[in-house]
């Protein structure tokens, strides 16, 4: 189903279009030579009295996202001249781009929507191979460049991958592909993700993009590329560094329970994952969070504990920045079957939908920082 791009707000469009660019030069520069940057600044959140009003500024997009049962969000783009549509992840643990082709017979493209590069008259071809390992599953492929279109945005030589093979992981998956939204240095055989180009090419009005997750049953759901919409969230936004500009990485203080630290003494590092489903973190992080509240393994492996017990469990802390963030056990306890969604990660935290339905998100690449606000 083709997502619809959702308009959007008078105020900003208004901000926008006064503020005259000279050729060649982004907002923000032209802004901070013209001494107006800071001002703006402090307004360029979207105050909107309704969070599905719609944006008229085309610099800055809505991109509706599906809650497929709070463990995948996907929404839809375009590749190719005509274009042909793709369910994608918008995924901050990646930066790659790809869809299954027409030389995939693998059960998993079978199984999606297939980019045929014959039928696109911008298409251009490489010989250059890909190879995406992921934590569960894998593809191979090969790198083509074409147009890609995200709402009303359309992204000219865009490098994506073109899947020949597909692990059998993604067969049943109710998307087709991932758009990664990492940095560029995370990216394989250095494909400038999607996000980059959009900045680059002057599509947008920030160098920032946000995100808010809907809970299960409820819509809303949303990318916004290029803006961060106040009516999504309470409070104040607090920034966090980010660590390593690979990942959008982040230190954490320290994890606690009820006043203890059960994890991340002394500090730990966490990536925040949009194309994770729960939290992930170490085996002794794990560990010690399934002895805090009890949780025994099931026959199927998995962590439970008593249905009857979740309205009593404490909240999980993440203290990031001196800054406390909890996350009750009603978000970290599957309410469908009383199973614990923290799995073990050898390698750090990962703060993934689990966490994100909590708080709303902004991804700031100008800054090199993430907001974090508690979500409406």
């Amino acid at each position: 189903m083709k997502c619809l791009l959702l308009l959007g707000l008078v105020a900003l469009s208004e901000c926008l279009v006064k503020i005259p660019l000279q050729k060649g030069k982004s907002m923000r520069e032209q802004m901070r030579e013209d001494g107006t940057l800071k001002d703006f600044l402090k307004l360029h959140t979207i105050d909107s009295a309704n969070k599905y009003a719609p944006v008229l500024d085309t610099d800055v997009l809505y991109e509706p996202m599906i809650n497929y049962f709070d463990t995948t969000y996907y929404g839809t783009i375009s590749i190719g001249t005509p274009p042909q549509d793709f369910k994608v992840i918008f995924d901050t643990g990646s930066a790659n781009l790809w869809v299954p082709s027409v030389y995939c017979s693998s059960p998993a493209c079978l199984n999606h929507n297939r980019f045929d590069p014959s039928s696109s008259s911008t298409f251009q071809s490489t010989n250059e191979n890909l190879s995406i390992h992921y934590g569960k599953g894998s593809i191979t492929g090969v790198i083509g460049y074409d147009t890609v279109q995200v709402g009303d945005l359309v992204v000219t030589s865009q490098a994506f991958g073109l899947c020949t093979t597909e692990a059998q992981h993604f067969a049943h998956r109710p998307y087709d592909g991932i758009m990664g939204m990492a940095y560029p240095s995370d990216a394989h055989d250095d494909a400038a993700p999607v996000f980059d180009n959009m900045w680059n090419q002057g599509l947008l009005s920030e160098d920032l993009f946000s995100v808010y997750l809907s809970e299960e049953g409820d819509s809303g759901s949303v990318v916004i590329f290029g803006g961060i919409d106040s009516s999504y969230y309470s409070g104040d936004l607090n920034w966090v560094p980010v660590s390593r500009q690979r990942y959008w990485q982040i230190s954490i203080d320290s994890v606690s329970m009820n006043g203890y630290i059960v994890a991340c003494e002394g500090g730990c590092q966490a990536i925040v994952d949009t194309g994770t489903t729960n939290l992930d973190a170490s085996p002794s992080g794990v560990a010690s969070i399934q002895n805090a509240i009890g949780a025994s393994v099931n026959s199927d492996g998995e962590y439970e504990v008593d249905c009857n017990s979740i309205s009593s469990l404490p909240d999980i802390v993440f203290t990031i920045s001196g800054v406390d963030y909890p996350v009750p056990a009603s978000a970290y306890i599957d309410q469908k079957d009383c199973t614990v969604n923290i799995h073990s990660n050898s390698r750090f935290w990962v703060l993934g939908d689990v966490f994100i339905r909590e708080y709303y998100v902004v991804f700031d690449r100008a800054n090199n920082v993430i907001g974090l606000a508690s979500s409406n």
